[in-house]
């Protein structure tokens, strides 16, 4: 009850700073396994999100760091977050992150890897891959914008228009590809590139003038 009671509160809190703009929210799946990637500018997003989508259950990881702060580790384990090693190859997070695929969950997560603050897209970390090649759940790109401008806003007691747009799920064809760092590099930037699409082109940074691969690594699914 208390994780639904929060979830309330905050999406009413969140849409009362912001007007939220989401016309295509419903074409989420309700069920099944289900991998969002997005692009992280801050941390209005997580919020955001998790009001909005919580008709099913959301996870995702967050930097172990997080849970030396008392009010973020309460949090943190009410939204049942999973904690990770930075910089290095966390099987314990991957193990919980599939885990939680199985149970229903819907796992987001931002191949950036860190916030890009200003709203446009930095290049992805390649090992943002690695739970979509272990699990084979389809991935469906989320893209947001307007959320950079909220601090800004809030200082002048004026609210953010935060725009959301929901991509085609797809997933990843490997046919036994041998998995290589650049092999990494170039799926996560083909899911950047699925990410940009959604976003206006003032906000696609490093993928404004990158063109989908001869050979892509990732086929949409109906």
């Amino acid at each position: 009850m208390l994780y639904h009671f929060t979830r309330i509160i905050i999406k009413l809190g969140t849409e009362l700073l912001c007007r939220i703009d989401a016309p295509n929210l419903d074409a989420i799946p309700q069920k099944g396994p289900l991998i969002v990637i997005t692009n992280h500018t801050g941390q209005l997003e997580v919020p955001v999100f998790f009001g909005q989508l919580a008709t099913r259950p959301v996870t995702a990881w967050a930097k172990m760091e997080a849970w030396d702060n008392a009010f973020l580790r309460w949090l943190f384990n009410l939204w049942r977050l999973i904690p990770v090693r930075r910089g290095e190859a966390d099987t314990s997070a991957l193990r919980q992150a599939m885990k939680a695929l199985e149970d229903g969950y819907i796992f987001g997560i931002a191949p950036e890897g860190t916030r890009n603050k200003t709203g446009r897209l930095k290049r992805a970390h390649p090992g943002a891959v690695m739970l979509a090649v272990h699990s084979g759940a389809p991935i469906l790109p989320v893209a947001h914008w307007g959320g950079e401008n909220f601090l800004r806003n809030l200082a002048r007691l004026k609210r953010t228009d935060f725009h959301i747009r929901v991509g085609k799920p797809f997933k990843l064809e490997l046919d036994g590809v041998k998995m290589t760092r650049e092999v990494r590099q170039q799926i996560a930037d083909e899911m950047m590139l699925r990410i940009a699409e959604l976003l206006p082109p003032e906000y696609r940074g490093e993928y404004e003038k990158v063109t989908p691969p001869e050979k892509p690594f990732t086929r949409v699914v109906e």
